[in-house]
């Protein structure tokens, strides 16, 4: 049976909104998101397109000790890269972010295997950060240095020699959504013959 064309029109323009309404947010409430959401989300993030099904991805989903762990790591690079003071800050700023969500891709030795994987990993944070978006909460997709801090890796219970980070995924209810722009269209869009 088809959809109507009213139907259709609706649920395109639903999702043209949520699209467009999803923002990276830096200031989040207290108030915890369930963990029962946090692995709706998963689910769905895993549905995302991946060459040869190779399904690369892994989530890890930090509970108060790791992320109590990855402060420090915050404030240890921070402090190195400028100093103590700085470090403080970055840490307490980090402090206020109620839920942490690392994703990691598994490494290839073939270059274009791995190109795609990552790709995949992407696909699969947009999924997550859009069902998220449409249960109100709100999300940054960070590849800060934390990210690139071999550190993190006895975190996380993984190895760096098997996988690498794509992103270190903070959320929460957001205190404020900020609002953005884009180019227009003609800018970014070329229609060939």
């Amino acid at each position: 049976m088809m959809r109507s064309t009213v139907k259709v029109e609706a649920g395109l323009q639903r999702l043209a909104e949520r699209i467009r309404g999803r923002r990276t947010t830096n200031l989040f409430l207290k108030q915890k998101v369930s963990r029962k959401l946090i692995r709706e989300a998963i689910e769905l993030a895993r549905w995302a397109p991946n060459h040869h099904l190779t399904e690369p991805w892994h989530f890890h989903v930090l509970g108060p000790q790791a992320i109590a762990h990855s402060i420090e790591l915050i404030r240890d690079n921070a402090a190195k890269k400028k100093d103590a003071a700085f470090g403080e800050f970055k840490a307490q700023a980090a402090g206020a972010i109620p839920g942490w969500l690392v994703v990691t891709c598994r490494k290839s030795d073939d270059e274009i295997c791995q190109r795609e994987d990552y790709a995949s990993c992407c696909c699969a944070i947009q999924n997550l950060m859009l069902y998220l978006s449409e249960a109100g909460v709100a999300s940054k997709w960070t590849t800060g240095a934390i990210t690139l801090d071999e550190r993190l890796f006895s975190i996380l219970g993984s190895s760096s020699a098997d996988n690498f980070v794509v992103g270190l995924i903070w959320y929460g209810y957001p205190k404020v959504l900020p609002t953005q722009t884009r180019k227009d269209l003609a800018q970014i869009m070329s229609e060939l013959p």
